[in-house]
């Protein structure tokens, strides 16, 4: 049996990245600091691959990442030694689906806007300038979480009591909706939770059946699935709105009056001074993190 594996999976925006300005900022020196250790940080984000991409290529980032809520995990090719099985190639990257494409929902949400008049906009009928206007973002970035290949985000503009009966419409329709912090992603029977799984197995395999000691982190309820399945569950403050409920008993980190990177870089301080120190204490097999 190898030694222990450290990793993080976590959240991007509201998490990693400022709710607003989606800045990192604060978090970055904790970010070199996993590098330096060698310590993988995988993004698990609602995002499009080509948003993640970007983002990786910001932050030096050469990990495996997860797309769309968990419809897919895309893994650098050679990353490992050999594919994991249920993989195909594709743009330099194996990737595992989990979900049927983005145009499977198209004829649910026409129905649903049919019943819901005018309480929610969806990503591909708003087209760029919609988007910038409902995320802030810059027309190029805009663009880039308009090239999804699983999900379709909703923006809620309606009531509450309408609300519930357009998710419960969502789940007899046979998609899955996801609850992030900004939009709800309408999907496929996948979640961040599975697909985290899925790598997690495939890290331990890949190092020869090393026990891996990971750290999820995240502020949605669209987290809750990778915040209950991790070693360790950090779920991140958010100004205005309840932390993530979990089912679980232990393991959890918080960091009270903080947010998004802020909070992330105390929580994963917190995760390592623990996780170390159980190490030297005999608590956890010895070891060192993953090369």
């Amino acid at each position: 049996m190898a030694g222990p594996m450290f990793l993080v999976g976590t959240d991007l925006d509201g998490s990693l990245l400022d709710h607003d300005t989606y800045s990192c900022e604060p978090a970055r020196p904790m970010l070199e600091q996993l590098e330096m250790l060698r310590i993988p940080v995988v993004f698990v984000s609602s995002k499009t691959g080509n948003e993640i991409v970007a983002l990786r290529e910001q932050l030096n980032n050469e990990h495996p990442f997860i797309v769309e809520n968990g419809a897919a995990v895309l893994i650098p090719a050679g990353y490992f030694n050999r594919m994991p099985d249920g993989c195909v190639e594709r743009n330099g990257y194996w990737v595992c689906d989990f979900a049927p494409p983005r145009s499977a929902w198209r004829p649910l949400l026409d129905d649903l806007r049919m019943r819901f008049p005018d309480a929610f906009q969806d990503f591909f009928t708003a087209g760029i300038d919609g988007i910038v206007a409902m995320t802030g973002l810059s027309r190029e970035a805009a663009a880039r979480a308009n090239e999804r290949e699983y999900s379709e985000p909703v923006q809620w503009r309606g009531t509450d009591p309408d609300l519930d009966a357009f998710l419960a419409a969502v789940e007899q329709g046979g998609a899955r909706a996801s609850r992030g912090g900004r939009f709800i992603s309408i999907a496929g029977d996948a979640d961040k939770g599975r697909a985290w799984c899925w790598l997690r197995e495939a890290y331990a395999l890949a190092a020869g059946g090393a026990q891996i000691y990971d750290l999820g982190l995240g502020d949605g309820q669209n987290d809750v699935p990778l915040l209950e399945v991790t070693r360790t569950a950090a779920p991140i403050p958010a100004r205005g709105r309840p932390l993530p409920a979990l089912e679980r008993n232990g393991g959890v980190l918080v960091a009270d009056g903080l947010y998004g990177p802020e909070a992330w870089a105390h929580s994963t301080r917190e995760w390592l001074r623990e996780l170390y120190g159980s190490v030297q204490d005999g608590k956890a097999p010895v070891g060192s993190p993953p090369a």
